[in-house]
């Protein structure tokens, strides 16, 4: 670990993308192998979902890739470009009027512009307060100026949570390249592995631990996989998984631990909320009405992230003070 502490920061990028890839890729072998046996119904929809649940983690991957290569300015513009399909395919499988229009099309062409410019300038104390405050109260007026009441309420409350989550939560990933600890430059982008990398094992450890445990779900009707034990243990995977990787970040091991405990719970939590919303909209994944509503199931990948990521932007800039 001494070695590995001491190593520059093209040495660790080197060796975490060997590592990374490598097991990755023998993990995709292993899932493919097994996916073409003839098993029970309920064990291919098991992998069914084990197998979502692993292209989550590649898109999460090859995202921090692209973020490393394209430096902070490029990470923030490939964050709002996901952010951007994520809040359109949330707002297709929403129900809409035609009077909330002139609220969508400040959502997608001022809000969202708006966020990811005060990421990239590094306005953290702004950004982190435009949506929850100033945007809430500003799509109910422009609402209430189309001058249709119906489920005015319901219609609003849509549109102000795919914006919550599609927009001011996946913004705070790229923030986190942009924070700059004391004696440790260039830290930020492995802030963001460090997040997908224990969001995602959180997740993926959660999902198939439910089959091999006895399952209780807390809230049937929405899931049958969720479990207090699984979700529990699921936390505990990604908690280790932030340990063994202390080495590329600023924290010490057992800050690494907590931090990492605190991204696995949130990840995982946020994860099971939408999966509240998609059966609400009626819909297994977010992607499975795509020849109709030309959705691609991006929110099913980046649902963990978009919760984890603000949770644990604010517990480190928190926790070290940091400034922008």
């Amino acid at each position: 670990m001494n070695r590995l502490t001491h190593l520059n920061t093209g040495e660790q990028i080197g060796l975490l993308f060997v590592i990374v890839f490598g097991v990755l890729m023998l993990i995709s072998m292993v899932a493919l192998l097994l996916g073409v046996q003839d098993r029970s119904p309920a064990w291919q929809a098991g992998h069914a979902r084990f197998t979502r649940d692993l292209r989550a983690v590649w898109i999460g991957m090859a995202s921090f890739w692209l973020a490393w290569i394209s430096g902070p300015v490029g990470a923030t513009l490939l964050f709002g470009i996901y952010s951007f399909l994520a809040l359109r395919e949330f707002i297709t499988l929403m129900h809409t009027r035609r009077s909330d229009h002139r609220s969508l099309i400040a959502a997608f062409f001022v809000v969202l512009p708006l966020q990811y410019w005060m990421v990239g300038s590094r306005h953290f104390d702004l950004f982190s307060v435009f949506i929850p405050v100033y945007v809430f109260l500003a799509i109910p007026v422009i609402s209430a100026l189309a001058g249709d009441p119906a489920r005015f309420l319901e219609r609003n409350a849509k549109i102000q949570w795919g914006i919550m989550v599609c927009v001011f939560g996946l913004s705070h990933a790229p923030a986190l390249l942009l924070l700059d600890f004391p004696r440790q430059p260039g830290r930020g982008a492995f802030l963001v592995f460090f997040l997908v990398v224990v969001s995602g094992t959180a997740q993926i450890v959660q999902e198939g631990l439910s089959h091999w445990l006895r399952r209780r779900p807390v809230a049937r009707a929405i899931s049958r996989s969720f479990s207090i034990r699984a979700w529990l243990l699921g936390s505990a995977a990604g908690g280790l998984a932030g340990l063994a990787l202390f080495w590329i970040t600023p924290f010490k091991p057992l800050q690494a631990l907590a931090m990492a405990l605190i991204a696995a719970t949130a990840g995982s939590l946020g994860e099971f909320v939408m999966r509240a919303l998609k059966k609400d909209a009626g819909v297994a994944w977010w992607g499975n009405q795509a020849a109709v509503t030309g959705a691609v199931g991006l929110l099913d990948r980046i649902a963990p992230l978009a919760f984890a990521a603000p949770v644990f932007f604010h517990s480190v800039r928190w926790y070290f003070s940091l400034t922008p």
